[in-house]
């Protein structure tokens, strides 16, 4: 199935959007009830999704249900690891990113994650917060209405673990590792958006994963004061 297809289409496009709006995988239920269709509708097009790579399937049980008894688990819905652009025509971007890049002395790269990364934020409407989880919990959910999931997976003692399979800068990272730097740089500025009171010189940021294909990326967050204050 053609991916550009299945994107120009509104309804596939509205599903898509709904589960990677998502902090974690949706099932077939909670996109019926979003988009307004009936499950079997949503079934369909949440298939659809897959077979164009889109979207992952699989199985797991309901939050605290475990064991005997617990019924059998729901089919739920990922988004795919974002690796490459859908790009139409190909225009070839990351590999003029990757010229510019190479041409930008280190220090500029920092500078010019840091404030892509707080437009993204203003553009996501990200609400700073002063408690560390709310911030970065709000910070997921804004990156996820805009279309990229991302979670909070891990917060304690001042480090704190995202995970997101649709990194905003993954592809080019993948087209040229050299872009990891400005990606770094992106996080800090997002994260120091979430808080009324942290400055992104307080915050650190390394991240994993980013070339393995089928893995979501996992950024790595060191705060500059304890976790929770």
């Amino acid at each position: 199935m053609n991916v550009l297809d299945v994107i120009g289409d509104p309804e596939l496009r509205e599903t898509l959007l709904e589960v990677r709006g998502r902090p974690r995988a949706a099932s077939i239920s909670e996109i019926a009830d979003a988009t307004g269709v009936h499950r079997n509708v949503a079934r369909r097009r949440l298939e659809r999704l897959v077979a164009a790579g889109l979207l992952t399937a699989s199985f797991e049980r309901p939050p605290g249900r475990s064991g005997p008894g617990a019924g059998r688990p729901a089919k739920v819905y990922s988004p795919t690891p974002d690796t490459t652009a859908i790009e139409f025509p190909a225009r070839r971007y990351p590999e003029l990113v990757g010229l510019l890049v190479d041409a930008v002395p280190k220090r500029r790269r920092s500078e010019i994650g840091v404030q892509f990364g707080r437009e993204l934020a203003s553009t996501a409407g990200v609400e700073p917060a002063h408690d560390a989880r709310r911030g970065l919990e709000g910070l997921c959910r804004a990156l996820g209405a805009v279309g990229f999931q991302a979670r909070l997976e891990h917060l304690e003692d001042g480090r704190a673990e995202i995970v997101t399979p649709t990194c905003p800068l993954r592809p080019l990272v993948v087209a040229n590792p050299a872009v990891a730097e400005i990606d770094h740089a992106l996080w800090r500025g997002l994260i120091a958006a979430a808080f009324d009171d942290l400055e992104v010189e307080d915050v650190g940021c390394v991240t994993h994963d980013c070339l393995e294909p089928c893995a979501a990326c996992r950024i790595v967050v060191s705060l500059g004061r304890p976790a929770g204050a």
